[in-house]
């Protein structure tokens, strides 16, 4: 079992999805698994992610509810028992988890 659950709300971030994984496989640790629910993207959001070959990535797809549907939906899926929350366009020091 991983010791954080990265939950990552997604919608219309294919401009920045990519820099905000990578923030996330730069950390310092690697014991977490990834935990993308796409909102009802119309962009490319989704194709970027599920090219992106890496066994610690969940996606998820689901209708646009709003982004506290979404977070309640990837916590629904966690696993760890640290749970923690990345925007889809935000990123992450190394040293953050």
């Amino acid at each position: 079992m991983p010791k954080f659950s990265i939950v990552i709300p997604l919608y219309n971030k294919e401009k920045d999805i990519k820099n905000t994984l990578d923030s996330v496989f730069k950390q310092t640790i690697s014991d977490y698994e990834i935990i993308i629910v796409n909102d009802g993207s119309t962009d490319g959001s989704e194709k970027i992610v599920s090219s992106i070959k890496d066994p610690r990535i969940k996606l998820f797809s689901k209708k646009n509810e709003g982004v506290s549907k979404t977070r309640n939906f990837g916590v629904d899926k966690a696993i760890a028992k640290h749970i923690v929350f990345l925007d889809a366009d935000d990123y992450w020091y190394t040293n953050h988890l």
